[in-house]
Parts: C-alpha cells; sequence; structure tokens
C-alpha cells in the first residue's frame, strides 16, 4: 500500500537563486527540452535516469552530471539530491496498467521525502489541467479519469512534502513530437470525414510547448513561500473539434466533416485513435479518457510572479505552425515515444555475459561489399521510417497491422529524425538500444512478441562486409512456435534486406563520385537513401 501525504508544516526557505537542479524523466518528452533550456538560463543539471546510456547521443550529455537509479529506489533518489537547489518531477505514466496509480504514488512519495531530507528549496511539477470540484473533497461529484486523478494525487503529495512546490497544470501541449499532438495531427490529416464521439465539444485549453518550458525554468526562482497549484493555458479555448478544423487550415488542408455520435465509449474511441494514428492504444486511452473534461483555466496567478511576454503567450495556430515547421525541417528534439513503454529495458541481451540461459534463436547473416564503412554505416542508420527496411515491405507492415491489433505500437512511430539516431529513441517498432557509428547498430524489438528480440547491423572493416544479426529468446511452448511459424519467411525478409542495404550502400559511393547507381534496391517498398 502506498503512504498518502503527510500534512506536514510547510518549510520556508529565505529567497534565493537556485543554481543545481535535478531533473527526472530527461529521457521523456518534456524532460529532454526542459534540461537544454535550464542550461542556457545559467543552471548546473543532474538528472536521475534508470538507463544513463539513453542519454549519452543528446547534444547536452557532456553538460550534465548524471546519476544512475530508479525513481523507486530511496537511496537512488537521495543520492541524487544531495545539494540540489530545485527538484523537477517529470514523472508520469502514459499507460494505465494495474495498479499504476499507487505506483506513482509512491514514486512521488520517495521524491517528496527525499527533498525534504536533503534541505531542497523548491520542488516543480507538470501535472495536468483538472475540471472545477476535482479537489480531494469533490472528487465523488467529479469523478476524473485514471490519469488525470493520479497526477492530482501526486501534486498532493508533493505540495505536502514541507518543500515548497509548484504544481503547473496544462491540458493538451502542443509541439513537435508530443503525443497529443501526434494524436490530433494525424487523426485530422488522415480522416477528411470522421464520426466522433461526444467529447469533441468538450472545451480545452491547449498550451505551447515553448511557453511550458519558460513557465517551468522561471518556477525553480519562484519565492519561497509560494506552494500551490498554478493553471497555465494558452490564449485560446478551444473545443477538440475547432482544434481539428484550425490545424486543417493551417496544415492547407480541406475543412472536415466531422459528425458527432454518442456511442463510442473511451475503449473504443482509444481502440480508433490507434487504429489511424501512431499513437498506441494503450496511450490513446489515457489521452481519451481525459479529453471527457471541460479543462480550462479558473486563473491566472501565475502571471504575477512569471509575466507573460511582451508579445503574449503563444496562440493555438503559431503553436501548430512552430510543430509543423520543425517536423518538416526534421529538427524534433524529443518525441513522446523516446519514454520507454513496451520494451523490457532490464532485460540483458541473450548473449550478454549475465544473461540467464535458456533457448535463443539468431538468424545471421553477412555480405561482403565494395561499399565504403561510411556509405554503409548511412544506410544503416537510415534505415525505418519513410525508407523502409529494405526487405519484402508487405511482410513489414502486415507484422505492423499485426501488432497494432493487439495493442502493440506498430511501424507508425516512424523516426524522430530521418539521418541520425539516439540510444533510447523509438525506431517504428524497435527501440535503439545500442549505437556505436560505423560499426553497430543494435535494435530491441518492442511489437508484442511471446518473447524478446533484437535485430542487430554492423559494419566491418577491410573488406567492408554487412553483418545481420536476429536474435529471439522464445517464452513458453508460444514462443518457440511463433519462431518455428515465421522461420520459413526469413529467407526472403532477412535475405532480401543484407542484400538491399548493400545495394543502396553501394549506390551512395556511386552517387557521391558521380557514377550511376546500380538501381533502386528499395524500387519495391519506395524507400530511397538520401
Amino acid at each position: 500500500m502506498c503512504r498518502r501525504p503527510n500534512r506536514s508544516t510547510l518549510v520556508v526557505v529565505p529567497p534565493t537563486t537556485a543554481r543545481r537542479v535535478l531533473v527526472t524523466g530527461a529521457t521523456g518528452y518534456i524532460g529532454g527540452r526542459l534540461v537544454p533550456e535550464l542550461l542556457a538560463a545559467g543552471f548546473t543539471v543532474r538528472v536521475l535516469a534508470r538507463s544513463p546510456d539513453r542519454l549519452r547521443d543528446r547534444p547536452w550529455a557532456g553538460d550534465i552530471e548524471v546519476v544512475a537509479g530508479d525513481a523507486t529506489d530511496p537511496p537512488a533518489v537521495a543520492t541524487a539530491m544531495a545539494d540540489v537547489d530545485v527538484a523537477y518531477y517529470l514523472l508520469h505514466s502514459l499507460v494505465e496498467g494495474e495498479g499504476f496509480d499507487d505506483l506513482e504514488a509512491s514514486m512521488a512519495q520517495t521524491f517528496a521525502d527525499a527533498a525534504r531530507d536533503a534541505g531542497v528549496a523548491r520542488i516543480v511539477y507538470l501535472g495536468g489541467l483538472t475540471p472545477p470540484g476535482a479537489e480531494s473533497g469533490d472528487r465523488q461529484a467529479v469523478p476524473l479519469s485514471p490519469h488525470l486523478a493520479s497526477r492530482l494525487h501526486v501534486g498532493e503529495i508533493l505540495r505536502a512534502s514541507g518543500v515548497p512546490t509548484a504544481e503547473l497544470r496544462a491540458a493538451v501541449i502542443i509541439g513537435s513530437g508530443s503525443a497529443s499532438f501526434e494524436m490530433l495531427r494525424y487523426l485530422t490529416e488522415r480522416l477528411p470525414a470522421m464520426v466522433t464521439p461526444k467529447w469533441v465539444r468538450n472545451r480545452i485549453q491547449p498550451i505551447a510547448i515553448r511557453d511550458v518550458l519558460r513557465y517551468l525554468v522561471a518556477s525553480a526562482d519562484l519565492p519561497s513561500d509560494v506552494n500551490r497549484a498554478f493553471d497555465i493555458g494558452g490564449p485560446d479555448v478551444l473545443t477538440y473539434a475547432d482544434m481539428m478544423q484550425r490545424y486543417a487550415a493551417v496544415a492547407d488542408l480541406r475543412r472536415r466533416i466531422i459528425v458527432r455520435v454518442p456511442v463510442l465509449s473511451p475503449t473504443l474511441s482509444s481502440h480508433w485513435v490507434g487504429l489511424v494514428t501512431p499513437v498506441p492504444r494503450a496511450i490513446a486511452r489515457p489521452l481519451v479518457t481525459s479529453l471527457k473534461h471541460e479543462v480550462f483555466c479558473h486563473e491566472h496567478d501565475i502571471a504575477s510572479y512569471i509575466p507573460d511576454p511582451a508579445d503574449g503567450l503563444v496562440g493555438f495556430d503559431r503553436a501548430v505552425e512552430l510543430a509543423l515547421r520543425r517536423i518538416k525541417e526534421a529538427d524534433v528534439a524529443t518525441r513522446w515515444s523516446n519514454a520507454s513503454i513496451f520494451g523490457a529495458p532490464s532485460d540483458p541481451l541473450p548473449t550478454d555475459p549475465d544473461w540467464a540461459g535458456g533457448s535463443l534463436y539468431t538468424d545471421e547473416r553477412e555480405r561482403e561489399t565494395s561499399a565504403s564503412p561510411a556509405a554503409l554505416w548511412k544506410v544503416i542508420e537510415g534505415i525505418g521510417g519513410e525508407r523502409g527496411w529494405y526487405s519484402f515491405p508487405l511482410a513489414w507492415g502486415v507484422r505492423g497491422l499485426m501488432d497494432r491489433a493487439v495493442g502493440g505500437g506498430g511501424v507508425r512511430r516512424g523516426r524522430r529524425d530521418p539521418d541520425r539516431l539516439m540510444v533510447g529513441e523509438a525506431l517504428d517498432f524497435w527501440r535503439v538500444e545500442e549505437r556505436v557509428p560505423e560499426e553497430l547498430l543494435r535494435l530491441r524489438a518492442e511489437m508484442r512478441l511471446p518473447g524478446l528480440a533484437w535485430l542487430e547491423m554492423t559494419v566491418d572493416k577491410e573488406p567492408t562486409t554487412y553483418r545481420q544479426r536476429a536474435i529471439y529468446h522464445p517464452r513458453g511452448l508460444w514462443g518457440h512456435a511463433y519462431w518455428w511459424m515465421v522461420a520459413p519467411f526469413h529467407g526472403i525478409v532477412f535475405g532480401s534486406m543484407v542484400r538491399n542495404i548493400v545495394r543502396a550502400a553501394e549506390d551512395v559511393d556511386a552517387a557521391a563520385a558521380g557514377l550511376p547507381s546500380a538501381g533502386d534496391p528499395q524500387s519495391s517498398s519506395s524507400a530511397q537513401v538520401r
């Protein structure tokens, strides 16, 4: 049973300009964008990360201190909190699994206790905007979705810690790569006409990601007697239908036809969102259930401490325009899929020394090439997304549809950047587990499988050789049966993948030398090496 917040007396710390900050959730969407903003503002930044390797490819990785540890481990959190002035709590689950609310409450209590014991001057938490009357005493009158209720409870725990806490409550965040924006974007772009549930008429006050980050950074220097929640939002209050129509206008799309019906439950709606957008059903459900509430700011008290910019808060249309520009320029710093949702990052690779043993299946292939190692690496690192997987595209497409049918992410998550990968980020239904430039790319499967799977792509030099290894560790009888069911297709999928990757690398060198290419190896899947 998780601990409930103790109503301790607030510790008032004399006003100070904080310099050292702790950020949790740095591998996530908000945290990954907040860290460079804090560095630019002159703060010394420390992050607590369960998997520090997932941060090493970030452009700011060399400018921060990293403490390895889990937010559920009190000693690790206490170590991270030492000598910290301000602690940012940016942890919450996008997936409402069994007992997720108790886990979130327990993590928040651990964080609150460590902050109090370490003498931290301020906690800053990004929570969710709630409808009026949703505070603890009125929750039966205003029943919240599990997602919003948990975020509200976390805020209560932090504010009751004895450490001055600023709880910033936001609704839909509009920014390139956010889960809410991706859901809005794909629903609008892919459905010129749609049947929608009644929540599309509920009012929402979205906020641009740049305003969220501005509030987060400035909250570090709030006066020490400020211990409360603040509603934050942009200048526009819109319905979800309004947001889709205005998105369409900014994106130069025709006006959408929206027919509202009262019969689509949150479960059916999340299935529908999971089918149409890259956001899988498990994440779509908490987003959809939260939209059943009208959520808009009932106060703007934050402006008394953090004044609005001279040119005003970013409006919805401008926020969409900025997000689409980032996507077009392949300049998306973080995405919702950065957070590990389907994987099991604590599981070792079956060939690691600490692997516990068991059955293991592999498919290993290699091919020498006249291409340079640099050209071969360029093709390997550019795999997936719009370029595809250099093999039978129908097979990958069908596997993606199968994955989405059982609640997985499918291949629609795509890529954050068309040319460069980072350890820890999502790539279609894989996650980048290891990246050694011009040597190794290892991907961990996040499709729904009765086991664990990896795909390794390696560059050997002198002579240049492409090596490819698929690794599968089955779970149970069905896990073994699955391998033997798909084994007959490996020659088609993995064999053609090796041939086409090598040919694409040779074409890269030929293009650089001004020579004709050997032919488009991806003509069957329309993927190109750019």
